[in-house]
C-alpha cells in the first residue's frame, strides 16, 4: 500500500514538473515569436518617403562693380524663375532600438532626422550685363546657392515639416499598436509611451 501511495506521489510530482517545463518552453517560444514579430515590423518599415511637393519662386539677381571708384559702376542683373521639387523623407532603417524580452519592452533609442532634398530647375530671363562686368560661372553658382538657401528656409517654415512629422508619427503608431496588442511596452529613450496620443509629444 505504501509503495502504491509513493508511486502515485512520484507520478504527480513528475506530471507537474513535466507540465511546468512544457509551459515554460511554450512561454519562451511565444516570447521569441513576439520578439521576432516586432523586429520584422521594424524591418518592414524601411525607408519612408514622407512628403513630396513643388515650389515655384522668382528671384532677382543684381551685382555691381566699381570700375573707377566714385566715377563708373558696372552692373549686371538677371531675373531667375525657379521650379523645384522637394522631398522630405525619414530613413527608418536607421532606427536604433533595444528589445528587453524578459520585461517585454521595445525601447527606441534613436530616430534619424528628416532628409530634405531640393531639386531646382533654373530659367534665366532679362539678363543684362555691362561690358566690364559680364556674367561668369561664379555668378551662376552664387545664384544657385542663394536660391537653394532661400528654398530651404521656405521649406523649413512651410507645412511640409509638419506633414512629415505627422507621417512619421503614424509609422511609429504601428509600433505602439503592435507592442500594445502583444502586452509589451513601447518606450522612447527609456520613457514609456502609455497611449498613442503621447507620440505627438515626442521631441524628435
Amino acid at each position: 500500500m505504501r509503495n502504491i501511495i509513493l508511486g502515485v506521489l512520484v507520478a504527480i510530482v513528475l506530471f507537474f514538473t513535466f507540465k511546468h517545463f512544457n509551459t515554460k518552453k511554450a512561454d519562451e517560444a511565444e516570447l521569441l515569436e513576439q520578439s521576432m514579430l516586432i523586429q520584422e515590423q521594424i524591418k518592414n518599415v524601411g525607408k519612408l518617403v514622407v512628403t513630396e511637393g513643388h515650389f515655384s519662386e522668382v528671384f532677382s539677381y543684381k551685382d555691381s562693380r566699381d570700375v573707377f571708384p566714385y566715377l563708373v559702376t558696372a552692373e549686371k542683373k538677371a531675373l531667375v524663375v525657379v521650379n523645384a521639387d522637394v522631398t522630405i523623407a525619414y530613413d527608418l532603417s536607421k532606427i536604433v532600438y533595444d528589445i528587453d524580452e524578459v520585461n517585454k519592452v521595445l525601447n527606441i533609442t534613436y530616430i534619424p532626422d528628416e532628409e530634405i532634398k531640393i531639386s531646382p530647375e533654373f530659367e534665366y530671363y532679362d539678363i543684362q550685363a555691362d561690358f566690364l562686368n559680364q556674367f561668369e560661372a561664379k555668378d551662376y553658382n552664387k545664384i544657385k546657392n542663394k536660391v537653394k538657401a532661400s528654398l530651404m528656409k521656405k521649406v523649413e517654415q512651410s507645412e511640409f515639416k509638419k506633414n512629415s512629422k505627422n507621417r512619421l508619427i503614424s509609422e511609429l503608431a504601428k509600433f505602439y499598436i503592435l507592442t500594445n496588442s502583444l502586452g509589451w511596452t513601447l518606450q522612447y529613450n527609456n520613457t514609456p509611451i502609455s497611449q498613442e496620443a503621447s507620440l505627438q509629444d515626442l521631441k524628435l
